[in-house]
């Protein structure tokens, strides 16, 4: 008698766990749809404020513009091809920069996790860059590599490399280290411990660091073309200043708000992919 209740019971418990998780991900489905939705609802008034604003006087038009001209600005550079060449500039520094960065001070926060007396060496002159202005190094890169791209990805990387230094080394420090001692205790390399505990555990500070680094990237390559480009987003940015063309500054800051949005959003899919990835594993 008992046999013939065991089963039933297993399968009872597997659809009480199946109807729970089914549960979980409605709410979950229903959160994300009330965020975005709470998201588009903010923009739309957020804009449809600014057009008031702007058609009734409540701001200085010559100097904030509104929406509609904004757009038609975009709009009718794009027909005319006037914006791509800068768009495209822009977005190109943009991408090495960040690339470059995330990946250089993920290199140099792996060789000072390797060397103690690396890390102990580097530590006061990491702080200590880390806290100059930027903005103040960008005549050096000028004179260094020429008024140019080489000089606006410098400043960038100026910006992003310490950064992710600082991020992703703090994270490889702070990975559990009774999972260090078991690979050790069955006889792991240095190499071993990295490959199989500190560089999956630390992951998802990585992933925060490429966050971080979208923004970062835009602000060095906003700041390097201020300085010397004759080309790009920023220095359209310059010359409607110069011109007294601020519906052109704004045009601009709108794209680039749009352009790192979509890289925003790229680097959370990538987050997302390499999440279900460890899930299923």
């Amino acid at each position: 008698m008992s046999d013939t209740s065991q089963p039933k019971v297993r399968t009872s418990s597997t659809s009480l766990v199946h109807a729970t998780f089914q549960k979980y991900k409605r709410k979950e489905r229903s959160f994300r749809s009330s965020v975005i939705a709470t998201q588009v609802i903010l923009l739309v008034v957020f804009i449809s404020l600014w057009e008031i604003a702007g058609r009734l006087k409540w701001i200085d038009v010559l100097l904030f513009s509104y929406p509609s001209k904004v757009g038609y600005q975009i709009w009718k550079d794009m027909l005319d091809g006037s914006i791509w060449p800068h768009l495209s500039v822009t977005v190109g520094e943009t991408i090495v920069g960040f690339l470059l960065g995330t990946l250089l001070g993920t290199l140099l926060a792996i060789m000072i996790w390797w060397s103690r007396f690396l890390a102990r060496v580097l530590d006061p002159y990491m702080v200590v860059f880390n806290s100059m202005p930027k903005v103040a190094l960008g005549p050096l890169f000028i004179v260094g590599f020429g008024p140019g791209f080489s000089a606006i990805v410098a400043t960038t990387l100026s910006i992003t490399v310490i950064i992710t230094t600082l991020v992703v080394y703090q994270a490889f420090r702070e990975v559990d280290p009774n999972y260090v001692k078991v690979v050790q205790v069955f006889g792991g390399t240095r190499s071993t411990i990295f490959r199989k505990v500190i560089l999956p555990a630390s992951m998802p500070a990585i992933i925060s660091t490429l966050k971080v680094n979208v923004g970062l990237a835009w602000v060095g390559v906003i700041v390097g073309e201020f300085l010397v480009a004759k080309s790009g987003l920023g220095y359209l940015i310059i010359y409607g200043f110069q011109v007294f063309n601020f519906t052109l500054v704004m045009a601009s800051i709108v794209l680039i708000a749009i352009v790192a949005t979509l890289m925003y959003q790229g680097v959370s899919y990538l987050e997302r992919l390499l999440t279900r990835r460890k899930a299923n594993e």
